[in-house]
Order: C-alpha cells, then structure tokens, then sequence
C-alpha cells in the first residue's frame, strides 16, 4: 500500500534502520536517529542497486515518486540511473572548478603571492568583480571574443 504524508511525519524511530514500502522499488529508509531517506531499489545488469533519492520532507512524496518514474525510464533506455547521478554531479564540479571566477580567483592569488603592487591588486580585484557578475559562473572554455567568434564562422 503507498504510503501518505500523514504516515510518514507519524513514524517513530526504532532502535534498528527499518524500510517502509511505497512501490514499484521505492521505499523510506528510517534511521534510529529519525532520519527518513527516500530510495530507490533496482536491477541493472544482473545486479541489485540502490538509489539515493533524497531526505525528507525536503523530498516529498510527490518529487520521489517523480524520480522514481524518471529512474524506470532511464532504466528501460538502458541507462544506469545511480551512475547518470554520478555523471551529473561530477560534470557540475567540474564546471565549478574551471568557471570564470575560480580561475580568476587563482590568478589573484598567484600575483598576491609574488607581491604585486596594492594599488594593481586593488584595481583588477575591482575590474574582475564586475565581471563575476555576468561570466562568472559560465566554465572557461565557453567564454570567447567577438573575434574568436568571427573565426570560427
């Protein structure tokens, strides 16, 4: 029987972790701390696996039952929906690692550490700060020039 709001906010912990069905692979995982964790239980390639969907009430019902039929979905593709999940998070940090602003932040560094002048720091802290603003989050290898742009056409 799926479970309900009501259900889940009234579960009390237990001394051991416990999981409570909800169907079709999807079940709350209860701590003995009180946690309850949304996950997904499925085969791939002849082997069990577990999905980890995420904690609630940040998750509702609702979003994990969402992410349950985007994981069968995926599954029925042929994608492994735990590795898509790893993918995604690493392309993320990747794209975080070499944004704008972390490159920028290194090169400030690297001239604070060969003593640049105060008066030139000041300045290109200032110049680079405005542009944080509009590219500082894009990765680095997205941002070109006009001429690049012309280039390449």
């Amino acid at each position: 029987m799926p479970l309900t709001d009501t259900a889940i906010r009234n579960i009390k912990p237990k001394d051991r972790p416990f999981k409570l069905a909800d169907g079709n692979g999807l079940y709350l995982f209860v701590t003995p701390t009180g946690s309850r964790l949304w996950r997904l239980k499925y085969r791939f390639g002849g082997h069990e696996r577990t999905l980890s969907i995420g904690a609630y009430p940040a998750v509702t019902i609702k979003m994990a039952r969402d992410a349950r039929e985007q994981a069968k979905s995926m599954l029925a593709t042929g994608i492994d929906p735990s590795e898509a999940k790893q993918a995604s998070k690493l392309k993320e940090k990747e794209a975080t690692l070499h944004s704008f602003q972390a490159i920028a932040m290194e090169y400030i560094a690297k001239l604070t550490r060969e003593h640049r002048a105060k008066g030139t720091m000041i300045r290109l802290e200032r110049l680079l700060g405005l542009a944080f603003d509009a590219i500082g989050h894009r990765p680095i290898r997205e941002i070109h020039t006009p001429r690049d742009e012309t280039l390449r056409r």
